[in-house]
């Protein structure tokens, strides 16, 4: 009987040690069951948290396993997965996509570009100069994922970004060495860019005027002499080179995204961006030897070679007839155009607002120019050349006259 009572005392004992054993288990499988305290971040980042897209963890209510400890460290989050700082998504280029054959189309089509209002850069530079300017970038190929870090993250937000192959944009570019980097951008407006603050600083009162430049590497390296100058603005009028073709942009090495360049120009209208009182020079090839007593004595356009003379570009300045009363047709009457002044580069004549007219090579200086000049009494300015030259290259013309204007318009500098 004692041997009863002592065994039921000791189960008794077991039984009441194993209770808050027991209790505590259960309390300890309801707090796994809990859910993780929910941060609430600060108002002006709860907009960031709601737009970001949930992680695969988050979908079910739980904190994701590979979330690390908030860091100080201010650099850049690695791109994982398509997100760049869990902000940036791109898109994977697939076989036949048509957006890839419109870069082909932009970089070949004037009339596509002009009908669009898009332009194609291509490289690093560029794309960061256009950024920085205020041009919209619409849609960005790119070759590597590591390249979206070049590039401002807040300027990439709205813009398509695919990822392409290396051996497509090889395929498309133009360039001997492509970085892998291309974007189109919504055609640069003059009136809303803005431009370098140290090129505004060092901006001179001398203008550049493009006159019949056909060559793209031509107008490229004037306009990138333009920006090294100190131009105030480049116009272009109508029968020079588009500016936004990719060779024009190329060699003009970021000059499009310096100083405000204006296309298309009537010369009606040319005079309307020049500022008061600007005197109009321009550069000419003049290869005889000059004097003081030269002059045009005929005053004929056929005694100035470099001086246009088709009768479609003429009539439109004088209301004359210039046609014979011959019966031939295409027998046509010389037009009388006045005299201007010649003088040597180096001597004094950038005194004040001045724009310069830089002709094309083949086409040579239109008779507009020249009413122009003698309009705001302008003179045309001679680079002396060996004897058997008959002119130097325009781009190299340009470069000369416009650093010789910043010399005289700047002395000090």
């Amino acid at each position: 009987m004692a041997a009863l009572m002592r065994s039921m005392l000791v189960s008794s004992r077991l039984t009441i040690v194993r209770l808050p054993i027991n209790v505590q288990v259960k309390r300890d499988v309801r707090a796994l069951r809990r859910r993780p305290v929910r941060v609430i971040p600060p108002d002006n980042q709860r907009g960031e948290r709601e737009k970001r897209p949930k992680e695969a963890g988050e979908l079910r209510g739980q904190v994701p396993l590979h979330n690390k400890p908030v860091s100080t460290d201010k650099s850049p989050a690695p791109i994982q997965d398509g997100y760049y700082e869990e902000e940036l998504k791109y898109e994977r280029a697939t076989a036949g996509d048509k957006r890839l054959s419109k870069v082909v189309t932009i970089a070949k089509s004037r009339k596509f570009r002009e009908r669009h209002g898009q332009v194609l850069l291509e490289g690093q530079r560029l794309l960061v100069d256009a950024l920085d300017a205020g041009a919209v970038l619409q849609t960005l190929f790119f070759s590597r994922v590591d390249q979206l870090k070049i590039l401002p993250a807040e300027k990439l937000k709205k813009a398509n970004l695919i990822k392409v192959k290396f051996e497509d944009i090889k395929m498309w570019s133009d360039v001997v060495t492509p970085q892998g980097l291309m974007g189109i951008f919504g055609k640069p407006d003059h009136v809303k860019m803005k431009f370098p603050e140290v090129q505004v600083q060092n901006s001179l009162p001398l203008s550049l005027i493009c006159d019949n430049i056909r060559d793209p590497g031509n107008l490229g390296t004037i306009l990138r002499c333009a920006a090294g100058a100190g131009c105030n603005k480049v116009l272009l009028t109508k029968g020079c080179v588009d500016a936004w073709e990719p060779k024009v942009i190329r060699a003009g090495m970021g000059a499009h995204f310096r100083l405000p360049i204006i296309t298309s120009l009537n010369w009606e209208t040319v005079s309307n961006y020049l500022l008061e009182d600007t005197k109009v020079f321009l550069a000419d090839n003049f290869w005889q030897n000059i004097s003081s007593e030269t002059a045009c004595p005929s005053n004929k356009a056929i005694d100035y070679g470099w001086i246009s003379s088709d009768p479609r570009r003429l009539h439109k300045i004088q209301e004359e007839d210039y046609y014979s009363s011959s019966d031939e047709e295409n027998d046509i009457k010389e037009p009388d155009i006045p005299y201007i002044p010649i003088q040597k580069y180096y001597e004094p004549w950038a005194r004040g607002p001045s724009a310069l007219v830089i002709g094309g090579e083949t086409h040579g200086l239109s008779l507009e120019s020249l009413l122009l000049a003698e309009k705001s009494s302008g003179r045309r300015l001679y680079i002396p050349v060996v004897p058997g030259i008959d002119s130097l290259n325009s781009g190299m013309a340009a470069s000369i006259l416009l650093f010789e204007g910043r010399r005289q318009l700047k002395p000090n500098s």
